[in-house]
C-alpha cells in the first residue's frame, strides 16, 4: 500500500514538472509574437509588500510600446534571466592589522564569487570591524524581526589584536554575512549592497571629479561585476556605474570601450526613458556613435522623439551627472 502511495506522488510530482516545462515553453513563445497579457517578475508573490521598496521597486515594468521588435526580445531576454537566482559565497580568508595615527584596527579580506560554477571574477573588498558593527545597526532598524537569531560578534574589551580573536572573528562573520545574504529582503537591500559596493565607489567618484580616469575606472571595472550580481532584480540601479565608466573611458580616448558600456548602460533605460540618465546617455551615444562610423541616425531618432513629447528642460551631461555621485 505504502509503494502504491509512493508511486502515486511520484507520477504526480512528474505530471506537475510536465505541465510547468509546457507552461514555460507556451509563454516563451507568446511574448515573442504578441504584447505581453501580463507581466513576468520573480517577485509574483511578495510575502512582505512593506519591504518591496527596498530594491525591487522598478524590477517589473511592462514594455514601452514604441519598441522595436529587435528590442522586445532583447527587453525580455532580459527580465527572463533575472529570474535566475545567483547564489554568492563569502569568505573571509585574511587580516591585517592597520596602525593609522593614534588608530589601531583590522581590515577583514572579503572575497565574493558565485557558487555553482568557477567564477573567475570574485570580488575582493577590506571592511573593519567599525563598518560590519554599523551594518548590524543599520539593518536592525528595519529588519529586527529577521535578525533575532542571528548573532553579531561582540567588542572585545581586550585581546582585540590577537590571534585567537582575530580567528574567531574572522569565522563570525563570514557566518554573519552567509546568514544576511539567505535572507531575500535584506540581501536585496539598499543597506546591504551599500556595505559592500559603497567605500569602493566613494573612492572611484572621487578619483573621477580629481581628473584620475585610470584609477576610477580601475575602481568601477571592479565593482561593476559585484553590483550586477547583487542587484539582478533591479538592473537599472547600476546605470549609473556604467555611465561613470563611459565617461572615463570617453575621457581616456577609448570611445570603443565607452560606446560597449553605453550599449550596456542604454538597454537598461529602455523601458525607463524618463531616468535622469537617459538623455545625456543618448546624446553622448550619438557623438560616440558617430566617431566610430556606427549608426548613430537610430540614437538621433529617439532624442528628438524624446524632446518632442517632453518640455525643454535643462540637461546635464553625461559627466556632469556623473561628477555629482557620492558627493559627501
Amino acid at each position: 500500500m505504502e509503494e502504491d502511495t509512493h508511486c502515486t506522488a511520484e507520477r504526480g510530482l512528474l505530471e506537475a514538472v510536465s505541465r510547468i516545462t509546457m507552461f514555460s515553453t507556451t509563454a516563451s513563445l507568446d511574448e515573442e509574437q504578441n504584447q505581453p497579457k501580463a507581466e513576468i517578475s520573480c517577485q509574483v508573490n511578495k510575502e512582505n509588500p512593506k519591504k518591496d521598496d527596498l530594491q525591487d521597486s522598478n524590477a517589473s515594468l511592462s514594455p514601452n510600446s514604441s519598441m522595436t521588435t529587435k528590442e522586445l526580445q532583447e527587453y525580455w531576454r532580459n527580465e527572463k534571466s533575472q529570474c535566475i537566482q545567483v547564489k554568492l559565497l563569502f569568505e573571509i580568508p585574511s587580516t591585517r592589522i592597520v596602525e593609522h595615527h593614534l588608530s589601531k584596527y583590522v581590515m577583514y579580506k572579503i572575497i565574493i564569487l558565485q557558487t555553482g560554477s568557477f567564477d573567475s571574477n570574485k570580488s575582493v573588498i577590506e571592511r573593519r570591524y567599525s563598518d560590519f558593527e554599523k551594518l548590524h545597526r543599520n539593518l536592525l532598524e528595519d529588519f529586527s524581526e529577521e535578525l533575532e537569531d542571528v548573532t553579531f560578534p561582540k567588542k572585545a574589551l581586550t585581546g582585540n589584536f590577537t590571534e585567537e580573536i582575530i580567528n574567531e572573528r574572522k569565522l563570525a562573520f563570514k557566518d554573519y554575512l552567509r546568514r544576511l545574504y539567505s535572507m531575500k529582503y535584506i540581501r536585496r537591500s539598499k543597506k546591504f549592497i551599500d556595505f559592500l559596493t559603497k567605500p569602493e565607489l566613494q573612492e572611484a567618484y572621487g578619483c573621477l571629479r580629481g581628473g584620475h580616469y585610470t584609477k576610477a575606472l580601475e575602481i568601477l571595472l571592479e565593482v561593476i561585476g559585484l553590483q550586477e550580481r547583487l542587484t539582478r532584480g533591479n538592473p537599472v540601479s547600476i546605470v549609473p556605474t556604467l555611465c561613470a565608466i563611459v565617461v572615463c573611458y570617453k575621457d581616456l580616448d577609448n570611445p570603443a570601450s565607452a560606446f560597449e558600456y553605453g550599449e550596456k548602460a542604454l538597454s537598461r533605460l529602455r523601458v525607463h526613458n524618463s531616468h535622469k540618465y537617459y538623455i545625456p546617455l543618448l546624446e553622448a551615444m550619438i557623438t560616440l556613435a558617430y566617431e566610430l562610423g556606427k549608426d548613430f541616425l537610430s540614437l538621433q531618432e529617439k532624442l528628438e522623439e524624446w524632446k518632442a513629447k517632453k518640455d525643454p528642460v535643462r540637461v546635464f551631461s553625461l559627466k556632469e551627472l556623473a561628477v555629482r555621485e557620492y558627493v559627501q
